[in-house]
């Protein structure tokens, strides 16, 4: 994998210098081929995704058909008030909020695997969304929050609170001197175990309703789903990504080691901070609203990195793309293992995630 990231950097290098283009025809001839194919894999992703956003639209326990649904999007006067409402207050925010976590803990764990050097980091396994659990079990069990804030956004905003401040403890570790990238890893692991502990404790506390709300949150689930929270995820997400891709040639020469990324001029101790940056933004907003959402920041990268490889210039919209289109379908399959019954989300992208997750482990073993 290094390798290959050392020989698409030279070759990208090569095709900016004008000397070396005309020395090596070939092989910028053949990164041309490759840039070729990697747009096309991106736009199959697109696809992908357009279509498993239309499956999610049309998939669910009514008795509508699927062109009803269809037709009711584009013409919302053609359904009755009923069809108007399951479509539009309920499915359509269900699916958009589906692509758009995905899309987010994508691109979060994609950059963390960069900038950690880990392709087992993502923000499900550094700790992020066991501490939005924590968050959230503390406005669901005890009530604890900010006063001034709605009982809507009460456990959203408690959970966001919690994310972030991890995943700013981990920024404040990687800027400590001398603490390396393992040691950012551990730690992140440590605050898994901590924040389990602590919520499991809140568990033990909570009344038999209280604990019916946090066991389905910890879950995962786009059940609390609205238009308001679509629009605030999809300003984070609006705002993050374009410096995410702006970021994309620094990642790409992180991933061939802090030094050689030093001796192309890149900052790599600003490039870090602001990247964990955004990922605190994507993470803690993500997980804020539909609760725990495991291996998506695991499993999109890495499918991303099989099609488009380390170039991050297409290694992140491919992951963005690649989240979406995974929980877009989980998301569907949620609403169609049981019928009738709507499953916790996290539960079918655990499903997904874990076999990848071994596969990863054992892949990686050699150098762990």
């Amino acid at each position: 994998m290094y390798c290959d990231a050392v020989a698409e950097w030279s070759v990208l290098l090569a095709s900016l210098d004008p000397i070396a283009s005309s020395a090596t025809p070939d092989a910028v001839a053949a990164y041309g081929r490759d840039v070729r194919l990697r747009f096309l894999a991106i736009g199959g992703l697109a696809v992908l995704a357009l279509c498993s956003l239309l499956l999610d639209v049309v998939t669910g326990p009514s008795s509508m058909s699927p062109l009803t649904v269809l037709q009711g999007v584009f013409d919302p006067s053609s359904l009755t008030t009923a069809q108007q409402a399951i479509v539009w207050q309920v499915r359509l925010p269900y699916a958009l909020m589906a692509m758009m976590v995905g899309a987010a803990l994508a691109l979060a764990g994609a950059e963390m695997q960069t900038v950690l050097n880990n392709p087992l980091a993502s923000p499900f396994t550094l700790g992020v969304s066991s501490a939005a659990s924590f968050g959230a079990s503390l406005a669901i069990v005890l009530g604890v929050g900010a006063s001034f804030i709605g009982a809507d956004w009460l456990v959203p905003l408690n959970a966001f609170v919690f994310a972030f401040g991890s995943v700013l403890a981990l920024q404040a570790l990687a800027r400590m001197k001398g603490s390396g990238v393992e040691n950012i890893v551990l730690f992140g692991i440590a605050l898994v175990f901590a924040f389990n502990a602590l919520t499991a404790l809140v568990q033990f506390l909570s009344s038999a309703e209280a604990l019916q709300q946090l066991v389905f949150w910890t879950m995962g689930s786009l059940s609390r789903a609205t238009w308001g929270n679509v629009g605030a995820l999809a300003v984070v997400l609006a705002v993050v990504a374009p410096f995410s891709l702006l970021s994309s040639r620094g990642l790409t020469a992180l991933r061939l080691g802090e030094d050689r990324a030093m001796s192309f001029g890149v900052d790599v101790k600003r490039l870090r901070f602001l990247s964990l940056l955004r990922v605190s933004l994507l993470s803690a907003t993500a997980v804020a609203f539909v609760g725990a959402i495991g291996f998506i920041g695991l499993v999109g990268p890495h499918i991303a990195r099989l099609l488009v490889g380390e170039d991050h210039r297409f290694f992140l919209p491919a992951s963005i793309l690649a989240g979406a289109v995974i929980m877009s379908l989980a998301s569907a399959a949620s609403k169609i293992i049981v019928p009738g019954v709507l499953m916790p989300v996290g539960i079918v992208t655990a499903v997904i995630g874990v076999p990848v997750f071994l596969v990863l482990i054992f892949r990686n073993g050699g150098r762990a």
